[in-house]
């Protein structure tokens, strides 16, 4: 095989209370990437489409993370990339892990699978340094295993996939403004409460265990987040206005996607995910920022092959 065409799923990191360590991998969101095996040795991106990011292979999060997996392989050519983006830089939806996982995914395949997910999570990871300037996983974990993830340790990385009850629905609004990641962290604290601590543990552990019983009220009860939000939702407009919004009108659940500005819902049912979608719609119809709407099942395959 000379050549892959990939699926890279848009993600949903921190999932309210599990910043840098949890997140979600989406069904019906995310970019296309063509990749091609060539004798010229290196990465070398051809072609972006949708967003205007450079060409320039150490520039690009996909060629950084597509050279980190070269320098362990033994293959001794190079890959051509074309990089079909749909998500947005800066909507919070993963768009630097949707191409920094695709490219090693795709590579990866090319050349007969030599690494495993947690190798190409490593790589993809440093894609996401240069875009974050921290080499977070909580992206690209659940975009190249699927479903949730959790990142247990970052020393040594150790990720843990997390079951996913069936009918789990995602709901994203993403205001039409750009947060960049790096921006966002920079007005985090470092330091945090023993009584937020104690708080942002039991939601976290809650969720996860919600997961495994597929008990959609203990999720809804644990989407919640003490340390992050109350510092990042001031840099997105009416997201408290949104978050109740979904809140009443069924969600389990909803919090900040990643670093913002998109805002994510959970709920139980498709029926559940497309009321929610119609009222947040309305808050930002009212006070009148553009925005996009998703509605989708989480994935449970990640990045895939589409031919």
């Amino acid at each position: 095989m000379k050549e892959i065409k990939v699926f890279c799923p848009a993600t949903i990191a921190n999932v309210s209370c599990g910043f840098d360590v949890l997140g979600l991998a989406l069904k019906t969101v995310g970019d296309e990437m063509l990749i091609r095996k060539v004798d010229k040795p290196g990465i070398h991106i051809t072609k972006i489409d949708g967003q205007e990011l450079p060409l320039e292979t150490n520039k690009n999060v996909a060629g950084v993370a597509g050279l980190a997996l070269l320098e362990k392989s033994n293959y001794h050519g190079g890959f051509e990339i074309e990089i079909y983006k749909k998500i947005k830089p800066g909507s919070g939806i993963g768009s630097s892990a949707a191409s920094s996982t695709g490219a090693v995914w795709g590579m990866n395949e090319l050349l007969n699978n030599p690494f495993s997910k947690l190798e190409l999570v490593k790589f993809a990871m440093q894609g996401e340094k240069l875009a974050s300037n921290v080499a977070h996983a909580d992206n690209v974990a659940p975009a190249i295993y699927g479903g949730f993830t959790l990142v247990r340790s970052y020393n040594p990385l150790d990720i843990v996939p997390i079951p996913t009850p069936n009918a789990l629905f995602a709901t994203v609004i993403h205001p039409q403004i750009e947060v960049k990641t790096s921006d966002s962290r920079k007005i985090l604290k470092t330091t945090i409460s023993l009584e937020n601590g104690i708080k942002q543990w039991g939601n976290l552990g809650g969720l996860v265990a919600g997961l495994f019983r597929e008990d959609y009220e203990l999720i809804g009860r644990s989407l919640e987040d003490h340390i992050i939000e109350p510092l990042r939702s001031i840099l997105i407009p009416g997201f408290h206005q949104v978050k109740s919004a979904a809140i009443e009108n069924g969600a389990l659940g909803c919090g900040i996607s990643g670093s913002g500005p998109s805002i994510f819902a959970l709920s139980k049912g498709e029926e559940n995910a497309q009321r929610v979608a119609l009222n947040i719609a309305k808050v930002y119809d009212e006070i009148g920022v553009d925005y996009e709407v998703h509605i989708s099942k989480i994935s449970a395959s990640g990045v895939k092959r589409l031919k």
